[in-house]
């Protein structure tokens, strides 16, 4: 089944459609997030899936059947149950985040990924910007991303791969059911989730999110951080508003009704999620913890740090480790990037930590955080101490480096925002192209490729590359803005509007805990981020043991939710 696509004639029937959904939800009454008492629920700790068998002593690959299904879902003691579409291996067993699947290095892990979900959305969509829709408009169109792996292109989640309910319709590129997660990457986080065409905001406000672990015991066990499912907590966090019936709130009235009736450029929900409660608490013994620090916002940026001063030691970040620890008394993460942190509680001179939140949304220049969204969770320290076999190494794992005379081509990223007459945001482009315009990105498997991604808008966008891993050089601001940005909006050519004369600003350096491996980096506006991309595997150098230049591709984006909807993404297409 192909693509649809809403033709301008329908363009009045579809506002007079969702001006009416409007109406329906403006009568929906916001729940203050004051009323709802904080550090009331427990932490969950999410199911886990093993991605592997042991048949006679040795793993083997497993094939998974994980279902996402509609369910009730409590996100707080005073909340009634809310509708959500979960990830699960059933309905009974659903959740939100979703299970984390535990896969093993070297070996297989197969996953067939099944749409249980109603005809209708639980949330408002907006069919004006480009989406998946289903002919017979009926079924919700999902697909998977496994994001930070590293498989061939029929596995990755394509935006157009999408497929509705018992796979009755599906995109232009979908050509398989069951997806293969080879795992021959270096260990590592990753997390799972929606990206269905102008659908992935809806889909993972609505709870499609999950975390995926990829181990290797030989290269991690001699580190002896802290281990086990007591000590070694995957922590998927993301923020969300709520009707008084317990209904997830989203603003069905965009900011350009008359263009799009219900995109907004950014989503923000007052209450803090934490493995699926609201400002959760944890108890905790007075010793070393590992956390796997996702954050699955929208659009929400978090700058964590503990109101108590304990510090933060990351160890790894999105899927890699770090060469060595970096310490830190605070930490800030953009919507889908991940830090792997290690605090010791031991060093608690108090018997609680709230682990708080200082990031401006939208970041950098939005307003500041609130009493709801200034807290995250709390943990409750044990007053005994005890003896502590878990340890932060001086050295981590060291990868080959980065380097720039390795690269064999060098190309320039535009990040652009368009406006109303109102100035208000209506959509934003990657080079000034729509996401289905011909490949521009066409790497050779194998290479280094050197990416000056230029920030023209007033957002901080955390820029995503699916396959690739790659190494921040540095940020150097653009002086005379304004005029470079006029030259670029006329002409989308940075060599032509002589970009080296501008790129000559002030440099920020790189944070020491981001100057590893990264599939995620926070571009800051007004900026040329340097990014040295490498399209093999990280730990060895070696090629991919699949054809990444079969179709459909891959895709680089935008992962503020909104934006990528609308629609800041490009193809993304190898050559050999």
């Amino acid at each position: 089944m192909m693509l649809e696509t809403v033709d301008p004639g329908k363009r009045t029937v579809l506002v007079v459609l969702l001006i009416m959904v409007s109406s329906a939800w403006a009568e929906d009454r916001l729940i203050n997030p004051s009323k709802l008492e904080m550090f009331v629920d427990k932490l969950p700790d999410m199911p886990k899936v093993q991605g592997f068998d042991v048949v006679g002593g040795v793993p083997r690959p497993k094939s998974l059947n994980i279902g996402m299904y509609e369910i009730r879902w409590k996100f707080h003691r005073d909340l009634p149950p809310t509708p959500v579409f979960a990830f699960g291996t059933s309905q009974t067993t659903a959740t939100v985040p979703g299970p984390t699947i535990e896969a093993l290095h070297g070996v297989g892990t197969y996953v067939t990924w099944q749409n249980y979900l109603p005809s209708k959305h639980i949330l408002p969509w907006d069919p004006t910007i480009p989406t998946a829709v289903p002919r017979t408009r009926r079924g919700i169109p999902t697909v998977v991303h496994l994001h930070g792996g590293i498989h061939e292109p029929k596995s990755d989640g394509h935006s157009h791969s999408w497929f509705t309910a018992g796979f009755r319709e599906w995109g232009p590129t979908w050509t398989k059911k069951k997806y293969h997660y080879n795992n021959n990457q270096h260990p590592g986080n990753m997390w799972y989730h929606d990206h269905a065409m102008g659908l992935t905001r809806v889909n993972l406000l609505a709870g499609l999110i999950g975390a995926y672990v990829l181990r290797h015991p030989e290269v991690e066990s001699p580190l002896e951080l802290p281990a086990s499912s007591e000590f070694d907590r995957p922590l998927v966090v993301f923020d969300r508003s709520f009707c008084v019936d317990g209904s997830i709130y989203m603003n069905s009235t965009g900011n350009n009704p008359s263009i799009h009736p219900q995109w907004q450029p950014e989503y923000f929900g007052d209450a803090i999620i934490v493995n699926g409660k609201a400002w959760p608490y944890m108890v905790v013994r007075r010793r070393k913890y590992r956390f796997r620090i996702i954050n699955a916002s929208n659009a929400r940026f978090f700058k964590f740090f503990f109101t108590n001063g304990l510090e933060i030691v990351h160890v790894a970040a999105d899927s890699a480790y770090l060469e060595e620890p970096v310490p830190a008394n605070e930490t800030l993460v953009a919507p889908s990037e991940i830090v792997d942190v290690v605090v010791d509680f031991s060093k608690s001179k108090s018997d609680h930590a709230i682990l708080a939140n200082d990031a401006a949304y939208p970041y950098p220049s939005g307003d500041p955080v609130n009493e709801a969204n200034s807290k995250v969770m709390k943990f409750i320290i044990k007053k005994d101490r005890e003896t502590d076999g878990s340890r932060i190494p001086e050295k981590l794992i060291k990868y080959p480096a980065a380097d720039l005379s390795e690269a064999s081509r060098t190309r320039y990223i535009t990040m652009y925002e368009y406006t109303s007459d109102a100035d208000e945001p209506t959509h934003l482009y990657l080079n000034g192209k729509p996401f289905d315009d011909p490949a521009t990105e066409t790497p050779r498997e194998g290479s280094t490729e050197v990416w000056n991604v230029i920030n023209l808008t007033d957002d901080n966008h955390p820029l995503h590359i699916h396959l690739g891993l790659f190494k921040v050089v540095d940020q150097t601001e653009l002086v005379d803005l304004e005029e470079f940005k006029g030259c670029m909006m006329k002409w989308y050519d940075a060599e032509r509007c002589h970009v080296g004369e501008h790129a000559r600003g002030q440099k920020l350096g790189v944070r020491p805990h981001e100057k590893g491996w990264k599939n995620v980096y926070k571009m800051t506006p007004g900026y040329v981020t340097t990014i040295v991309v490498r399209f093999s595997y990280i730990h060895s150098n070696s090629p991919y043991p699949f054809d990444a230049t079969a179709e459909p591709g891959y895709v680089y984006h935008c992962h503020i939710l909104d934006h990528e909807d609308n629609v800041m993404m490009r193809p993304l297409k190898f050559i050999k």
